[in-house]
């Protein structure tokens, strides 16, 4: 005989509240164990809810748009194989590929007009929304969202396919970015050019992936919220090297490969010690500075890029951190990050070191104030007093800032600190 048990959202990390963007069962349907049910999105990714084990839908008890947490009950399935009353889902990872919708594909020209690619990047909606749109040739750019802070929802999509949607009031050259902070008022810009690709020679279209769309609506956010500035310096390597490369044969059998990432976490933490207003979140008026040190890290996935967190980087060694990164990164590149390993960072190392560059301007993982970019180290040739030269192993730095918390005096002594701490790892044990 079959039982009824109530499916809820598993530990989806310290977020709560988060909205339901995407159903994809109905009552009657029969799923089989890790079968998506749901989907999540919370301000760092959008997660699927799996199903804990097979059966059939007997109740579906969110909507979407309905806001849950850990434990809330998202669907009641019968099964002959369940033991219990309740089941929670299996931790959920964040979506990688786009989901199915029950939609009826139509093209741009049934709803009388080609899609304003700017104003449909710009919009203030989620990825289920979005993909559902592109469906309907709907351009999401005409849409007045019912959602909250004006959020694009489903049904204002829906209805506008059907001809009874709210159409945003038209503004010549205007484009008003999602809402963030205390919000961001409409920007005044020329339209954004409508070219006919195709017309120079053949072309290929390629949709986002949803980390991408996801990442592109934080990054929008924060580089028109935050007044960025940007110090460069370098930092000398030229000891540190070679005591990396020993380090890592001494490790050799251990599995554990060191990169120059893990003494830049540990660089990092000294630096941040000394100057707490880079370890610190602006919260309205008051700056809220941070007694921990949980350093994320850009991580480069098929899908786009990611940022987990290694927590408590004070209290690790160089190589645990090490092993840690590697296993964070595989998870990233597999799709099975969980929120919880994106969410506490106090503070972001960004690394082209592997690919190459000089320096460049990364963009400040907000709620966080300042993100460390380096780039490939290189030899350079360097004179203390002019006459004499020697080659030192030169590691560019990139320091991007909040200029509301952080002056440019302070931005350069961290910048200076942070060299020195590398060019001689002693420093950290003051």
């Amino acid at each position: 005989m079959s039982n009824a048990i109530d499916i809820k959202v598993p530990d989806i990390g310290d977020f709560s509240d988060v909205p339901v963007i995407e159903i994809f069962v109905k009552v009657g349907d029969t799923v089989k164990a890790e079968d998506p049910l749901v989907s999540l999105e919370s301000d760092k990714a959008t997660m699927d809810v799996p199903a804990p084990l097979s059966g059939v839908v007997q109740a579906i008890t969110v909507k979407l748009g309905d806001k849950v947490s850990e434990g809330s009950v998202i669907l009641s399935l019968a099964t002959g194989d369940a033991p219990a009353a309740t089941a929670a889902a299996a931790p959920a990872a964040p979506a990688t590929a786009a989901a199915p919708t029950a939609a009826p594909v139509r093209d741009a020209a049934s709803t009388g007009s080609a899609i304003d690619e700017a104003a449909f990047a710009l919009a203030y909606a989620g990825p289920a929304v979005r993909k559902l749109a592109r469906e309907l040739g709907v351009d999401l750019g005409k849409l007045k969202g019912s959602g909250e802070h004006g959020r694009i929802v489903r049904a204002d999509v829906e209805s506008f396919a059907k001809g009874g949607g709210a159409a945003a009031a038209p503004t010549a050259g205007k484009a008003t970015p999602a809402p963030a902070g205390g919000g961001v008022g409409g920007i005044d810009l020329l339209p954004w050019p409508k070219v006919d690709f195709a017309k120079f020679g053949p072309t290929e279209r390629k949709e986002l992936s949803r980390i991408k769309k996801i990442s592109a609506a934080n990054l929008h956010r924060n580089w028109v919220v935050i007044p960025h500035v940007t110090t460069h310096d370098e930092a000398d390597i030229t000891d540190l090297e070679p005591f990396r490369v020993q380090m890592n044969k001494e490790l050799e059998k251990s599995g554990v490969k060191i990169s120059m990432l893990p003494f830049m976490m540990k660089a990092a933490v000294a630096t941040l010690k000394k100057f707490p207003e880079f370890n610190a979140s602006l919260d309205g008026d008051a700056l809220v500075l941070k007694n921990y040190w949980h350093i994320g890290f850009a991580a480069d996935t098929p899908n786009g890029l990611m940022v987990p967190v290694i927590r408590d980087v004070d209290k690790k060694t160089v190589p645990d951190i090490a092993k840690e990164m590697g296993e964070l990164a595989k998870s990233a590149r597999d799709g099975k990050l969980k929120p919880d390993q994106m969410s506490g960072g106090t503070f972001t190392i960004s690394s082209l070191g592997g690919i190459g560059g000089i320096y460049f301007t990364p963009i400040i993982n907000a709620p966080e104030v300042a993100i460390m970019g380096v780039c490939k180290s290189y030899w350079k040739q360097h004179s203390a007093d002019g006459k004499s030269y020697t080659s030192r192993l030169t590691l560019p730095l990139s320091l991007s800032w909040d200029h509301r918390v952080i002056d440019g005096a302070a931005a350069a002594r961290f910048n200076v600190h942070f060299a020195n701490v590398l060019a001689d790892l002693r420093r950290v044990l003051f």
